[in-house]
């Protein structure tokens, strides 16, 4: 998400002039939506000396089964609460709800900043 930065109003409603423009980190970038398939990667500079690896789509996660990791291949995405319409699009982010191997699990890390797609197993009740 973009950052929109400080209104343009102050509280009493008179006019807030900027007194100067956004710098370079202040910029925000289109996020990455990570979609189930072939895994594609794409390495971004961030503040600092330092580099984001954004996964563009994954198809394996590091799933986190009673203490034990395995690493499962997703099939799908089965529930997503930060916008219903990534469940039709297949667009995992952190806390969607994914098929995978070993049963349903929820995503833990987030795909569009670290690159990998890291999850717990869902108790199916």
């Amino acid at each position: 998400m973009q950052d929109q930065g400080r209104s343009k109003r102050k509280r009493t409603g008179g006019r807030r002039r900027r007194s100067h423009k956004k710098t370079r980190h202040q910029l925000g970038r289109q996020p990455a939506e990570t979609t189930v398939g072939e895994p594609r990667f794409q390495v971004i500079d961030s503040r600092g000396n330092n580099e984001k690896v954004r996964a563009l789509s994954a198809n394996t996660a590091q799933v986190a089964i009673d203490g034990e990791v395995a690493e499962a291949t997703i099939e799908n995405v089965v529930e997503n609460p930060a916008n219903v319409n990534y469940v039709r699009r297949n667009i995992i982010t952190k806390g969607a709800v994914i098929e995978t191997s070993e049963g349903r699990a929820r995503v833990t890390s987030r795909p569009g900043q670290t690159g990998q797609v890291n999850a717990v197993l869902v108790d199916d009740e």
